[in-house]
């Protein structure tokens, strides 16, 4: 009979409660036993840990957030610390451990796995940053909710014949930023895969303004400018009024979408059949609508960037 410990860490993602939810039901069909960790590779480390029932996990899957609760713990990377993290799992009889996060959550449970403990990872992260998936849990959640709000800024930039930036997550993959700069029409798309200078944003929006343009969307991942000194720049540089907008953590909350509450149901799955297989550490994903398992120190060699394509498309739908 597997023992099976179950976290989320990292950042929140709409659709994290399905994939527990579908990890402790498939789990208890199975006969084993699952162990609630609460608050991430923290929790872990503070022994924070109960055995989970079917009645847990219910009434969950329409639910946003975490019902086991995260926290970042930049501190777990030290080996000393990966090790007492071991010991408790051991003290449990906890032999698998699924993990549901990002990158870092990733890295966490590959330093578990060189200590001899198996982990199995499900891509938890609206960023979409995780390269052995096609699609993370809750990216397309976060999506939509981008999509709402900057449909609304439309209507306001329209009216006021003005320029719009709006400023979204995805820090290091623009697939938030470029899938949402072409579901809203979106004038200019920036991302880390397609940087460009505050000076090259104002040429192209002073050529807008000569072709008869009468407002811009501009779409722009974190971190790459500050948007509100850009609005500045644009108002006197192109002599058009200009407003600034941080979503910020709003695009991480709400319920999932179906898309997300059948993804997070479906690799749930997958990561006990994994369990029932006594599999190796592996991150469990979604490639050309495939469930596939990709093992763990292959799925974090590299971060996933967004499809290049995507940006000349948007592009010619300019």
């Amino acid at each position: 009979m597997h023992r099976i410990g179950i976290l989320t860490s990292g950042g929140d993602a709409p659709g994290m409660n399905a994939a527990v939810r579908a990890v402790v039901r498939a789990a208890l069909i199975e006969g084993y036993q699952v162990f609630g960790i609460f608050e991430g590779y923290k929790g872990l480390l503070e022994d924070d840990i109960m055995q989970l029932e079917r009645y847990f996990v219910s009434e969950t899957i329409n639910r946003g957030g975490t019902k086991l609760r995260t926290a970042r713990l930049p501190e777990f990377k030290d080996v000393e610390v990966q090790k007492k993290a071991v010991e408790i799992l051991e003290k449990h009889n906890i032999d698998y451990l699924v993990a549901i996060g990002g990158d870092g959550t990733y890295r966490g449970a590959l330093g578990l796995t060189k200590l001899g403990f198996k982990c199995i990872c499900l891509p938890g992260t609206i960023d979409n940053d995780v390269q052995s998936t096609d699609y993370t849990i809750g990216f397309d959640t976060a999506l939509n909710t981008i999509i709402e709000a900057v449909d609304k800024i439309r209507d306001t930039s329209s009216s006021h014949q003005r320029c719009s930036l709006v400023e979204v997550m995805g820090r290091n993959c623009g697939d938030l930023a470029v899938q949402a700069g072409i579901a809203s029409g979106a004038e200019l798309i920036i991302s880390s895969e397609r940087v460009m200078t505050d000076e090259m944003i104002i040429s192209s929006l002073i050529e807008d303004k000569l072709s008869g343009k009468r407002h811009e969307i501009v779409i722009v991942s974190e971190h790459l400018t500050d948007v509100h000194e850009l609005a500045k720049k644009i108002e006197k540089e192109v002599g058009i009024e200009a407003r600034a907008t941080v979503l910020g953590h709003i695009q991480r909350g709400g319920a999932p979408s179906a898309f997300d509450r059948v993804l997070a149901s479906r690799m749930g799955i997958a990561a006990v059949d994994a369990i029932r297989k006594n599999s190796p550490s592996v991150a469990v994903g979604i490639i050309h609508n495939e469930i596939t398992c990709t093992p763990l120190e292959e799925a974090i060699t590299k971060p996933r960037i967004a499809d290049l394509k995507l940006y000349s498309d948007a592009q010619r739908l300019k």
